[in-house]
């Protein structure tokens, strides 16, 4: 009975659409990241981007650390270097919703907000690094955000769906998930379809991005990604309510996003077995419009 809550990250549950999914030929599976300890799919990677800087005597405890977030990360961050004794610093756009500032700061981080949205989140970021003396993960560029999901989320769906999955769908954001769990599933069956999920040219959606070139994260790979999947604020906000309402599954609106384009692929599918990311929990949008 030694575990910690470190060792609660992972192994979150794999269940199956009741409701949504009306496809009789082709199971939908939802992996629930919400349940991991920090209530997002980033705690996989927060934990190894840290812990790797620890073991590799990049970082110790007297580092000055930054990271440009739009939330999740930041979290998963913030709860992970207090575990470890870290002072670390959270740059977020000012449009952050209350719960997930105040969680941040639950957890003993700095928060600041800038106001050119993530990209300039970035840039602050990347000043103080340069000018200041901090250390980022720089998770756009860490190859332990991507490696996380090697060791991990793509084991844990290939070993739930006794390797029969025939679809892997997933929202972008910083591409970790996605990169880390093709990379796996690929390993394991070629075949594998990786579906990535972004937002129309008009969209904005939180956690999903388009990123200008000059922004695209270096950890991205197109080759392993077998295909892109666009999806409207609108289709990502009716089906994060439905997720909700006919599901029983609390999520963000990547989540509802990524769901609208898995749904959109079932019904395409003669027959399958898809698995789509819900990455995190819903109640960190509770004072946003989300759920109105």
């Amino acid at each position: 009975m030694n575990k910690t809550i470190i060792d609660q990250i992972g192994n979150t549950p794999l269940v199956k659409s009741m409701v949504l999914n009306t496809n009789p030929n082709v199971s939908l599976y939802f992996k629930l990241e919400g349940d991991n300890p920090g209530g997002s799919v980033k705690d996989r990677a927060a934990y190894n981007m840290i812990k790797t800087a620890l073991d590799t005597r990049q970082i110790d405890k007297n580092s000055k650390l930054i990271e440009a977030t739009s939330g999740n990360t930041g979290i998963a961050l913030a709860m992970i270097a207090g575990i470890f004794k870290l002072d670390i610093e959270l740059v977020m756009p000012e449009s952050a919703t209350k719960e997930r500032v105040q969680t941040m700061k639950a957890y003993g981080a700095k928060v600041t907000l800038h106001p050119d949205g993530i990209e300039g989140a970035r840039d602050y970021a990347e000043s103080k690094v340069e000018h200041e003396g901090y250390f980022s993960f720089n998770q756009f560029a860490n190859d332990n955000n991507w490696k996380a999901h090697y060791k991990s989320t793509g084991p844990e769906i290939w070993r739930d769906t006794n390797g029969e999955i025939t679809h892997f769908v997933s929202s972008m954001g910083t591409t970790g998930t996605i990169m880390g769990t093709s990379t796996y599933l690929k390993e394991q069956n070629k075949n594998v379809q990786i579906v990535g999920v972004q937002p129309t040219d008009d969209s904005n959606i939180p956690g999903i991005r388009k990123w200008p070139e000059a922004y695209l994260p270096k950890i991205f790979d197109a080759s392993k990604v077998d295909r892109i999947l666009e999806v409207s604020r609108d289709e990502a906000v009716a089906m994060t309510r439905r997720l909700a309402k006919d599901e029983g599954i609390l999520a963000g609106m990547s989540s509802g996003g990524a769901t609208a384009a898995a749904l959109k692929l079932v019904n395409e599918l003669d027959s399958g077995i898809v698995v789509s990311i819900i990455c995190d929990r819903g109640d960190r949008y509770l004072s946003s419009d989300l759920f109105e």
